[in-house]
C-alpha cells in the first residue's frame, strides 16, 4: 500500500481527561484507503526536544469528510506537546503505515484496553460495513481511563469491564461475563499482559484471534529495527509487518 506524507488541518478536538485527548485532522484534497489497524508517524511541530515522529493508531476515518481521528493517551513529551495543539493547527502526518485487522468472522469480540482501544472504533465500523455486529468489550482501571463509549454504539454492542467498578463490571476484560467463548474471531489492542490473556483463552479455545502490538517505534517504515517481534518465520517489524499479527505467527505469546 502506499505511504504519504501530508499536512492536515486539525478541525476538531476533545479533551476526556488530562491523560487522553482525540483529534480530528483534514486531509487537504482525498484521503487515501486506510483499513482498521493502520497507523500513522506525527511530526511534533515546536519542541526541539522531540526529534523524532510519534506514532498513533487511526481511531476513526471519515471517507465523505475527507477526516481522520486520533485518540491519544499523554505519555511523554511529544503527546503533551500534541495535546496543546488547537483547531487550525497544522500537523504532518506519515500514513497509512503497518498492516491492519483481517475483518473476518461471522460472530465477533473486540477487546480493547486502555488507548488500545483506539483502532477498534474503525474496526467497528469495517464490520458493520459487512453487515455483521461485533460484540465490543473495553476496559482500564477507572472510568476516566475509557474515554469514548458512546462511539461504537451504532456499530456493535458494547460492554465494559474496569478494575474499580466505576464503570460496568467490576474486574480484568478477561473476567467479563461477556468474554466468553461463543466467538469465532477476537480482535485486541492493550497492554501486553492483556493481550496475551486473550491470546490464551483463544488459543485454548481455538479461536482465531488477531493482536495489535505497540512495541516502540522510531521510524514506522522497518528500517531501525527497534520494535522487532520473534515470529515463527523470525524477527518482524511490528511498523512493517505489523501492528496487527494473528497469534498463531508469534512465538512465547500463548504461554
Amino acid at each position: 500500500m502506499k505511504k504519504y506524507i501530508t499536512d492536515f488541518t486539525i478541525v476538531g478536538k476533545q479533551v476526556f481527561s488530562e491523560t487522553y485527548f482525540s483529534l480530528t485532522l483534514k486531509h487537504p484534497d482525498r484521503l487515501p484507503e486506510i483499513a482498521a489497524g493502520q497507523f500513522v508517524e506525527v511530526e511534533v511541530p515546536g519542541n526541539k526536544q522531540v526529534m523524532l515522529r510519534r506514532p498513533i493508531s487511526i481511531h476513526d476515518v471519515d471517507v465523505e469528510n475527507n477526516t481522520l481521528s486520533l485518540l491519544v493517551q499523554v505519555v511523554g513529551k511529544g503527546t503533551r506537546t500534541l495535546s496543546m495543539m488547537s483547531v487550525g493547527d497544522k500537523l504532518n502526518l506519515v500514513y497509512p503505515l503497518g498492516h491492519g485487522f483481517s475483518i473476518e468472522g461471522n460472530k465477533v469480540l473486540l477487546v480493547g484496553g486502555g488507548a488500545g482501544i483506539a483502532p477498534l472504533l474503525h474496526l467497528s465500523k469495517c464490520f458493520a460495513s459487512k453487515g455483521i455486529r461485533p460484540t465490543v468489550l473495553l476496559g482500564g482501571r477507572t472510568e476516566a481511563m475509557i474515554p469514548v463509549r458512546k462511539e461504537f454504539e451504532p456499530y456493535g454492542d458494547t460492554f465494559f469491564a474496569t478494575e474499580d467498578g466505576s464503570l460496568g463490571e467490576k474486574g480484568m476484560v478477561t473476567q467479563h461475563s461477556k468474554f466468553t467463548t461463543d466467538y469465532d474471531h477476537i480482535y485486541t489492542c492493550g497492554p501486553t499482559p492483556m493481550m496475551k490473556a486473550v491470546a490464551r483463552h483463544a488459543m485454548a479455545n481455538n479461536i482465531e484471534c488477531e493482536v495489535s502490538l505497540e512495541n516502540m517505534m522510531a521510524c514506522g517504515i522497518g528500517a531501525c529495527l527497534c520494535c522487532v517481534v520473534d515470529s515463527d518465520e523470525g524477527h518482524k517489524c511490528v511498523c512493517k509487518e505489523g501492528p496487527v499479527f494473528n497469534i498463531n505467527k508469534l512465538k512465547n505469546w500463548t504461554k
